[in-house]
């Protein structure tokens, strides 16, 4: 099928909608709150009310503000936005009525807030405005027409000469420049190459990945198209995590759809170009974000990381040379495609051009996911976007990057949104996840919560990791039990240290980093709690 004929869906779908549409969230954390009950009792009231010719009731995925669960957003046909929040499927009838007098207008929230005008939405434009289950809805707001520019009028060099150009950097964590990733592929010897969705998002309070696999599919699937056009692979892989059910779902369903009418298979959109994709289900293991220990889970294998070089571009999947990189990532490149690589520098900071997926959640008046430009301060995003704390409280510290991360305090916030800049700090971006700190929580016990993570996932394979880890659980337990020394401060950065350097992978080399970094900048946290015969003088 060519691209004009699936255009044609979504025209046909964009047409046939009603005036007015209801958009229920039902992304993870709204079908917690009750959502799908929502969006039923919903759908019976417009019935009821004979509304169904002007009004649509449309499940979507994450709106944003997750902490308000579950979501309405009412659009009326002057293009009027509403949004609800808290929305119970009892009280469905009469928020209904309200709207329609006027009187509903105390329970919306505030859409003029910096949570929502803050925000530079490229990577979740369409989330929270499609059904994430529904192609023609998909190509209605704009999909695949990146992957039909690039099979149409560009050669898999050009594509990636334009990645390369945009200076879009990997959005998984080590934030490595995504064209230099792309060349060293397309320009490695081999008839036959793979490339590689990592979709194992599994830092503890991190939920960015998820919302965007759960919202828009179809963005990541034509990103991965788009990744094996240029490097020259005939077959893909989406690695979803296991708890993330619902994020699973949806990609299959859209690795279907996209079967259905021609964007996977044999000769995509009538061209010489054939692409298949096979959605892998991660079994949880932390260790498998690692780029080889990914590999060996999809070969079959235990998810252990090997040392490298060589590098998975050289030698990756089935020993082929293979691209890896983080869906958030390849959900870029079909904007980048479709708008220029201009665009796309445009936006940001210029070492860090484009936007960054985040989850807020802790001591944080708004928690849930936005999408800020790349260059915003900390300051900016937990105070201004996140709304700071709530009524009464005060923000210490953030925690930026999950087990691999770091905290950086509020002093401190006035430091960007920008790899180098929070490596320097200390801390680092991973996958977008940021808890927010108040006085009264212990950067002892995060810490603490942080390395016991890491022992439980470690894959024991090389001893700095397998001992190391569990020797900083175990300094840790004692300094908590007030039974430490100072010696046993020292003996905790020297740990940190050895592991950094000796680890075979980023698990272990980055476990130390909570504990580092709040040594660093938090010393009398720990000092307070030293053995009273070893503790400082006040």
């Amino acid at each position: 099928m060519h691209f004009r004929a699936l255009a044609t869906l979504g025209e046909r779908y964009a047409a046939d909608c009603p005036r007015r549409c209801l958009r229920v969230c039902t992304a993870g954390s709204c079908r917690a709150a009750g959502a799908e009950e929502v969006h039923a009792r919903l759908q019976e009231e417009v019935r009821r009310r004979g509304w169904s010719s002007s009004t649509e009731v449309r499940s979507v995925g994450c709106i944003g503000p997750c902490g308000g669960a579950a979501v309405l957003s009412d659009e009326r046909p002057d293009r009027a936005v509403a949004l609800f929040e808290h929305v119970d499927p009892a009280g469905v009838g009469s928020l209904l009525d309200g709207a329609a007098t006027g009187a509903a207008a105390s329970q919306a929230v505030d859409l003029a807030a910096p949570f929502f005008t803050a925000q530079d939405r490229v990577v979740m434009a369409n989330a929270g405005r499609i059904d994430p289950e529904r192609i023609d809805a998909a190509l209605a707001a704009g999909a695949y027409r990146g992957l039909a520019q690039a099979l149409g009028e560009m050669s898999p060099r050009d594509v990636g000469a334009e990645i390369y150009r945009s200076g879009l950097r990997g959005r998984g964590g080590a934030g490595f420049p995504t064209g230099t990733k792309w060349t060293a592929v397309a320009t490695a010897p081999g008839l036959v190459k793979y490339v590689i969705a990592n979709g194992d998002e599994g830092d503890p309070g991190t939920f960015a990945n998820r919302a965007l696999l759960e919202s828009d599919p179809h963005r990541v699937l034509e990103g991965l198209i788009i990744a094996g056009y240029a490097v020259g692979a005939g077959r893909g892989y989406l690695y979803v995590r296991s708890e993330y059910a619902l994020a699973l779902t949806r990609v299959r369903r859209a690795v279907e759809a996209a079967e259905r009418v021609g964007l996977l298979g044999e000769r995509v959109l009538g061209t010489s170009f054939s692409f298949r994709v096979e959605v892998r289900q991660g079994a949880g293991a932390f260790v498998c974000g690692e780029e080889t220990a990914l590999i060996a889970s999809i070969e079959g294998r235990r998810a252990e990381p090997r040392p490298r070089p060589p590098y998975p571009s050289e030698h990756g999947l089935h020993g082929c040379p293979t691209l890896i990189n983080n869906v958030e990532t390849l959900a870029n490149v079909p904007a980048i495609l479709a708008r220029g690589a201009a665009w796309f520098a445009r936006r940001g900071s210029p070492r860090c051009p484009g936007t960054k997926v985040l989850s807020l959640a802790g001591h944080v008046r708004r928690p849930g996911v936005v999408e800020v430009p790349m260059g915003l301060s900390l300051r900016q995003v937990v105070m201004t976007v996140g709304g700071g704390a709530p009524a009464g409280g005060e923000v210490k510290a953030a925690h930026l990057g999950g087990p691999a991360g770091g905290s950086v305090p509020a002093a401190l916030f006035d430091a960007p949104l920008d790899y180098d800049r929070l490596k320097a700090l200390g801390a680092g971006l991973g996958s977008g996840g940021i808890t927010v700190l108040g006085a009264q929580d212990s950067m002892v016990d995060l810490a603490r919560f942080f390395a016991g993570f890491s022992r439980q996932e470690s894959c024991g394979k090389c001893v700095p990791c397998r001992t190391g880890t569990v020797r900083m659980e175990e300094l840790l337990d004692r300094i908590r039990a007030r039974a430490a020394t100072a010696s046993d401060l020292e003996l905790l950065r020297e740990l940190g240290t050895t592991l950094r350097q000796a680890s075979l992978c980023g698990l272990g080399q980055n476990a130390p980093n909570p504990v580092l970094s709040t040594l660093r900048f938090f010393p009398h946290e720990y000092t307070s709690l030293l053995a009273k015969d070893d503790a400082p003088a006040p």
